[in-house]
């Protein structure tokens, strides 16, 4: 049987705060970052060794209920927002509902936030919360569709703390949006496995124009610029005085007559 190697597994948190967790003696060390951070149970114990006259770790439940994910974060927020800690709400909502880099984000800013120090983050994108980047690593056959996507990146414990349709349905229709928008990149990217023919600009050929021709538009500018001046010198000159030419037309009576004479003998 053939053996393949392994792929090392990227957690997407920095060494330095890895360090900084393993020096707070937490009741257990994170591994999978997505699904040990969602109840926020980690989240108050990094808090209480910092602020331990505003963390009552009692109150918190390190369970995987919707119930007890929503009640740690609400607790969470209003500390937060009794000590002026800016975590944005949507990095708390993915965080607790496991979307993809969200877990990862909101530790780093943890660590920011409590040692005052800067970190080397190793996203190379930008986070969007979805499932976009295992994606690009698939072959484009086994890539999700737009139903697979949707279901995929909301997930049921997000329409349940969540039940507005108005809501859902907006998140859907940017889901679908995202969608399409990586499809058109798919398509640009490989036209002819979509068989996508080229327009008529791209079939035209354009080369590049010859010397001679570049010469003549060289003349041509010059003569062009010559003549302006020359115009404008002319112009320019207070000297030149212009006479009036009177021209003497033509008695128009004697037309008319015959005009209206041929008229008449024609009706």
């Amino acid at each position: 049987m053939t053996s393949y190697p392994q792929a090392p597994r990227r957690t997407g948190v920095p060494r330095e705060v890895i360090r900084w967790l393993q020096s707070l003696d937490l009741s257990f060390c994170p591994k999978n970052f997505r699904r040990d951070l969602c109840n926020g149970y980690i989240a108050a114990e990094i808090f209480f060794w910092y602020y331990p006259e505003d963390i009552t770790l009692h109150s918190y439940e390190n369970g995987t209920s919707l119930a007890t994910k929503l009640s740690n974060w609400s607790q969470l927020e209003k500390f937060l927002l009794k000590r002026s800690l800016n975590i944005s709400k949507e990095l708390i909502d993915g965080t607790m509902h496991c979307k993809p880099g969200a877990a990862e984000l909101i530790l780093q800013d943890i660590y920011v936030m409590l040692t005052n120090k800067r970190i080397k983050t190793v996203q190379d994108n930008e986070v969007d919360f979805t499932d976009w980047y295992y994606q690009e690593g698939l072959p484009m056959v086994a890539r999700s569709t737009a139903t697979k996507s949707v279901k995929s990146n909301i997930t049921l414990s997000e329409i349940l703390a969540e039940p507005d349709l108005n809501i859902n349905k907006q998140k859907i229709q940017a889901l679908m949006e995202l969608h399409v928008q990586h499809r058109q990149q798919e398509r640009i990217l490989d036209p002819k496995r979509f068989n996508v023919k080229p327009t008529m600009g791209e079939r035209a050929i354009r080369l590049p124009p010859s010397c001679e021709q570049t010469e003549d538009e060289d003349n041509l500018s010059k003569r062009s610029s010559s003549s302006t001046s020359s115009t404008s010198d002319i112009r320019s000159k207070t000297s030149v005085q212009f006479k009036e030419i009177k021209v003497k037309q033509a008695d128009r009576s004697f037309v008319l007559s015959n005009v209206s004479s041929l008229a008449s003998s024609l009706s």
